[in-house]
């Protein structure tokens, strides 16, 4: 049997009950109910660290950061390890979304993270380098994964152009979960962590644009998100990036998609013959010149942006239909 706390003691049997039936609310959604059991969990065994670790997980299901931060930093001082527990995941994860800075650089280094450098004038932790990894929008509702540059470990930066439907928007940083849900491998082997988004730390100015391409060869496609890319924003083509996966599927490994053609992806959920968002495959064609093409840039730029790749080919490249949709 596990045994709990500094004090070397057991939980009682009411602790355990009102502790199991406290998640199997969670699991539920009803925080408030479920609040209350832990609560009394804790008032029960106060020197368990398991209850207030438990208190802070549920202060965050519902982003009460304050709270979360507060029953954290009760769960780590009765902690009879140094380094690697979850609990500091917890405490930086609500120091994070608080911008507590000087607690949160404090709790990765006591999980057992790098912190490079000095604390800034703000005590931000920076310049952790922790890579590229894929984040969930809205994990609960009509889920995206998207990529992203981990700034911290709680913190991606949306680096891909998000559907309209996420809500979200390119440039933009999300609080994430610290425990991956899946993976995205590519074709040279590498394996990245697709992590939930807890909410949004950070919006973006930058509007995305939906707009219609004629784009003779993939290499005019490139061009497109080169120039978008050079002029400092992005251009995307949904019609060979988007793939619909049920939860399943969205929740495991999976090969990143790379090129054109016709896919046979098993886990594949969405029309082939479709293009845009809609479909992911193609009919056995190499190349399908109309592409549905998401752009963040702003209104100012957009169709310039657009007119400037046409010119340089316009023999090969056209454009239609320009929408603003986030």
């Amino acid at each position: 049997m596990r045994i709990f706390g500094k004090g070397r003691h057991r939980p009682s049997a009411s602790w355990r009950q009102a502790t199991d039936r406290a998640f199997t609310l969670i699991g539920d959604g009803r925080y408030e109910d479920a609040g209350a059991l832990l609560t009394r969990a804790a008032d029960l065994e106060p020197w368990l660290s398991e209850s207030w670790f438990n208190l802070a997980l549920l202060h965050k299901f519902r982003h009460d950061w304050e709270q979360a931060r507060a029953a954290g930093l009760r769960a780590v001082a009765l902690l009879d390890r140094d380094t690697g527990a979850p609990d500091w995941w917890n405490v930086g994860i609500s120091a994070t979304a608080l911008q507590d800075w000087p607690l949160a650089r404090r709790a990765w280094q006591a999980y057992g993270l790098k912190v490079p450098g000095p604390p800034t004038d703000s005590g931000e932790p920076l310049g952790m380098d922790l890579g590229s990894a894929a984040v969930r929008l809205s994990p609960e509702g009509e889920a995206e994964v998207v990529w992203g540059r981990r700034l911290d470990p709680a913190r991606i930066e949306v680096l891909s152009i998000p559907l309209p439907s996420s809500g979200r928007r390119w440039g933009e940083v999300v609080l994430h979960d610290g425990v991956p849900h899946g993976e995205r491998s590519t074709a040279a082997g590498h394996t990245y962590p697709v992590f939930d988004e807890i909410e949004l730390w950070a919006p973006s100015p930058v509007p995305t644009w939906v707009v219609l391409l004629e784009a003779a060869t993939e290499a005019d496609r490139d061009a497109l998100e080169q120039l978008a890319s050079d002029a400092g924003f992005a251009a995307e083509d949904w019609s060979s990036s988007v793939r619909l996966l049920c939860r399943m599927c969205s929740e495991s490994r999976m090969p990143s998609d790379e090129g054109e053609g016709e896919h046979l992806d098993p886990h594949d959920h969405s029309e082939p013959g479709h293009p845009g968002p809609l479909g992911h495959r193609t009919d056995g064609q190499l190349w399908v010149p109309e592409r549905e093409c998401g752009v963040a840039a702003p209104a100012s730029l957009v169709r310039g942006l657009l007119d400037g790749w046409v010119a340089d080919s316009p023999e090969s490249r056209d454009w239609r239909d320009l929408e603003e949709v986030c």
